[in-house]
């Protein structure tokens, strides 16, 4: 076991002495550590300084801890805190840095990638190596090597010759002369003087240099400022006609800065406007209206069989701007729609042979739910999908195009992205609308580009297309986050008056104002409680160190910081169903009560002052076709919407009982003579399969069918003086004669009426699209409290001492213990009637070996009993199934 008052002298001592808490932590910021679960500590450090999982976590982290691992890795390592705050903050100091230092640096240790006390700061050796400045990857500090390294290559007289020059005593070897030039350049007093006797043509190539990048072109013979520079090492050759400015000289002339800014605040969320809360509510519930209504009418345009999937998947380009017309909307808009009813389950493909887009039987299920409850599942499904509606129209790697409801939609980052840009709205006052650059700028700290910056980052482009679409579904009104969405993010104050409505208080991350500003290190006022995954209560002391394992038991450490508080975690699935019902219990009274009457104009028209009630709304969209939409819907009656409602089985006495049922206003007589005009004629024809035919008990009228020129497509002939035979199929008859002025109907092989129904076609049920993760999914309590009990019984198996045996020197973990049968069998009895723990090694049926430390209760049948302290359970082992057995040492016992 480690020594707790000895400082680490790897990653996995350093874990060795932290808490439960501290291990919980650690295993929940980097999921990715925890699959599968590590057999001790050494296998989580090993595991934790991965090329892989190191990458995952730099990219995590906010702007200002990268920053904080970048001048690391231009230290010395190990480096101290001192150094590091010299790095970050400068020769002239800087209380912001100061204050905020403590804190980056305590998410650096939490996360791993950072061990040691504070006098012995090391970053992560695979962290070092992907920070550290080189020729093929330039460090964002843009600092150079350092003298020892950019003079590697060069020749044991030219190393004398610079020293020389540069006003130092010659030395015996490179070594010494070597680290006397980068004792003469962190020389502040010294360099100054050397500086001071340069030509201004010097200091200006220097300054050019300064702040990257280091690498210059020089000729072959160069000039006189530049001669003088190359002579006193102030620049180094590195190849031929390249030279560095070295990375002490560039520390000196940036006054000890490793960065040009130093960003220790996340930049504040700046409102750009502010209304009323009772303004934003009313504009997001009207939004949220429009948004079932526009996911209905898409739904309604397809109940019979949307558009075709195209061969490689999606909607093709032709049938998303029929969609966008039809809905009265922009392309973009009309891709998202789609995508979010896909992504809510209410539409999908059919899979037939000849497949089409449908609503599936979900959609019939959703349509009853009250409105608000509709609302909230589109909104519920929006926050959590990952299809993007944003890249369709663009391209993917092999340079296809990405089609709505197609491949390749998936943006891993989507509903995390989401989440914190309307958490940041969350932060703002009620009724305060973010300037969408300040938003950008707030995400860009807390998770910035590794590299050059771009303006057409990922992140970026979702930041935007969330809050255009937040606003299209009436999460936000004028920009502002309304209260039910404050409710569906289960943020506090979403109710009336700024008290919560369901959820729970989460931490939002850091505020706009940033961390918590100290005034500089302090020293630790002792330990804290916390309590671990295991429920146990733990003593750890929130210092830089890392914490101990118990009371007494920490290291020497110097400053205490507050343990880091990240961005909010996202809710569980039975937390956003609360935080859902929430949302839905809030906007129901915004949103307008359903009417049961319709207002009926002399012009054929009906008005509809608000949103119907459903059975209303189905009969009126059947019976009548959708001329305007807005605050009042107007239909115009027609004889094709008639004859379509008389087709679908309605009579025209139900026809006119319907009406005068629901109007408000007297019937007028145009539309009662339309009505009893259609229904007259509906049906006295009668179109059925031969190849098709046409009947009808008036030869009169048949004649004038035969006589009319725009039947000639149809190539009819008359079969019998009431029969007319017909070489198109039933439909396109059906279709001929009703552009013709006919009203026919269409008859089944026995002679019956065929009625036709609008939502007919459905989908076998199908479900939702899953989202495609980022990564491992955030491990719950249960697991993280699971996994940190395994990892440490285990790591007790592994390093605990055993007995010599023999002439055999006591060992620590390795190798399996390896004894015959006879003596397991021995010293399993022994240790029954002793109530001693022994080390096993124990091989399981798939061939694993693992080392383990049990208590044997029972030895019996080929079997032993034992309590397990790796599991924390009695566990049953077969007795050929252990390699070996050995005696714990005696002050492990």
């Amino acid at each position: 076991m480690s020594d707790p008052a000895t400082p680490p002298r790897s990653l996995a001592e350093d874990l060795r002495v932290r808490d439960d808490a501290s291990l919980t932590v650690l295993l929940r910021s980097r999921p990715d550590l925890i699959t599968p679960v590590p057999t001790d500590l050494t296998q989580l450090a090993t595991r934790a300084g991965t090329r892989a999982s190191v990458v995952r976590a730099l990219e995590r982290l906010d702007r200002f801890a990268l920053q904080t691992a970048e001048a690391l890795a231009v230290a010395a390592d190990p480096a101290t805190y001192d150094e590091l705050l010299a790095l970050m903050a400068g020769d002239e100091g800087d209380p912001a840095v100061t204050g905020a230092l403590p804190h980056a640096l305590g998410t650096l240790r939490e996360q791993a990638l950072v061990w040691g006390t504070d006098d012995r700061l090391r970053l992560v050796r695979t962290a070092r190596e992907l920070l550290t400045p080189s020729p093929q990857h330039p460090s964002p500090t843009g600092l150079g090597p350092t003298v020892q390294e950019a003079t590697a290559g060069m020749s044991p007289g030219r190393i004398q010759e610079i020293v020389t020059t540069a006003g130092l005593p010659s030395t015996h070897d490179a070594v010494s002369a070597v680290s006397a030039l980068t004792a003469l350049f962190t020389d502040r007093t010294r360099m100054s003087a050397l500086l001071a006797d340069a030509p201004e043509e010097s200091r200006e190539v220097l300054a050019r240099l300064v702040w990257g990048p280091p690498y210059g072109q020089v000729t072959a013979d160069p000039a006189a400022h530049l001669r003088r520079l190359l002579d006193r090492g102030l620049l180094l050759p590195t190849a031929p006609g390249t030279v560095v400015l070295p990375r002490e000289v560039a520390l000196h002339l940036r006054s000890g800065r490793a960065h040009r800014a130093t960003e220790p605040l996340p930049p504040p969320v700046e409102p750009a406007s502010t209304h009323s809360p009772q303004v934003v509510d009313t504009t997001a519930a009207g939004q949220a209206y429009t948004a079932l209504a526009t996911v209905e009418e898409l739904l309604k345009d397809w109940h019979e069989g949307g558009p075709a999937v195209l061969r490689a998947g999606g909607l093709s380009v032709r049938d998303l701007k029929r969609t966008a017309v039809a809905l009265d909307v922009p392309e973009p808009v009309a891709a998202f729609w789609t995508e979010l009813a896909y992504a809510a389950g209410l539409l999908a493909s059919d899979g037939e042979a000849d497949e089409r887009f449908a609503a599936t039987p979900a959609y019939d299920e959703w349509l009853e739910q009250p409105a608000a409850e509709r609302w909230a599942r589109l909104a519920e499904s929006w926050l959590a999908a990952t299809r993007t509606a944003g890249v369709v129209g663009g391209r993917d790697a092999k340079d296809r195009t990405l089609s709505a409801l197609g491949p390749g939609l998936d943006r891993s980052a989507a509903p995390e992205v989401r989440h914190r840009v309307l958490t940041l709205l969350a932060e703002l006052p009620q009724g305060a609308s973010p300037s969408p650059e300040s938003v950008l700028a707030r995400l860009r700290w807390e998770r910035p580009l590794r590299g050059p910056q771009r303006d057409d980052d990922l992140r970026a482009r979702l930041a935007r297309w969330t809050l255009n679409e937040a606003e299209l579904l009436g999460v936000t009104g004028r920009g502002a986050l309304s209260a039910h969405g404050r409710a569906l993010l289960g943020a506090p104050g979403a109710g009336p008056g700024g008290k919560p409505a369901g959820g729970r208080d989460r931490s939002t991350g850091p505020s706009a104002t940033g961390p918590t500003a100290t005034t500089g290190p302090t020293s630790a006022t002792g330990p804290t409680t916390a309590t671990g995954a295991t429920g146990a209560t733990a003593t750890a002391a929130t210092t830089h160190g890392v914490t101990s394992t118990g009371p007494g038991d920490k290291l020497p450490v110097h400053h205490e910081h507050p343990r880091p508080a990240g961005p909010p975690e996202p809710l569980s699935a039975a937390e956003q169903a609360v935080a859902s019902a929430a949302a839905a219990r809030l906007l129901a009274p915004l949103l307008p009560e359903p009417l049961d009457h319709v207002l009926l104009q002399a012009d054929l028209t009906a008005v509809a002052p608000g949103p119907l009630r459903r059975p209303l709304a189905d009969t009126l969209g059947v019976l009548a076709d959708v001329e305007s939409k807005g605050g009042a819907t107007v239909y115009r009656f027609t004889p094709g919407s008639v004859r379509r409602a008389l087709d679908a089985g309605r009579s025209a006495s139900d026809l006119h009982a319907f009406l005068a049922e629901h109007s408000r206003t007297p019937v007028p007589q145009p539309l009662a003579y339309l009505i009893d005009d259609v229904a007259r004629r509906h049906g006295h024809l009668r179109v059925g399969a031969a190849s098709a035919y046409v009947r009808c008990d008036d030869d009169a009228v048949l004649n004038e069918i035969l006589a009319d020129k725009r039947a000639a497509g149809l190539r009819l002939r008359r079969l019998a003086p009431t029969v007319l035979a017909a070489q198109a199929d039933p439909a396109g008859l059906l279709e001929g004669l009703r552009a013709m002025g006919f009203a026919p109907a269409a008859e089944s092989a026995e002679g019956d009426v065929l009625i036709t129904r609008a939502d007919a076609h459905r989908t076998p049920p199908r479900t939702a699209p899953e989202p495609v993760p980022d990564g491992p999914p955030t491990p719950d309590a249960t697991l993280l409290a699971a996994a940190v009990r395994a990892i440490r019984a285990g790591d007790l198996a592994s390093t605990t001492p055993r007995k010599p045996s023999g002439a055999a020197p006591a060992m620590t973990g390795g190798e399996l213990p390896r004894t015959t049968s006879a003596e397991t069998l021995a010293t399993m009895q022994a240790a029954v009637l002793t109530g001693e723990s022994l080390w096993i090694g124990y091989v399981n049926a798939e061939g694993s070996a693992s080392q383990r430390v049990i208590a044997p209760v029972r030895v019996e049948g080929g079997f032993v009993t034992a309590y397990d302290h790796t599991a924390d359970e009695v566990r049953t082992y077969p007795l050929h199934r252990i390699t070996g057995v050995a005696e714990l040492a005696d002050d492990q016992v």
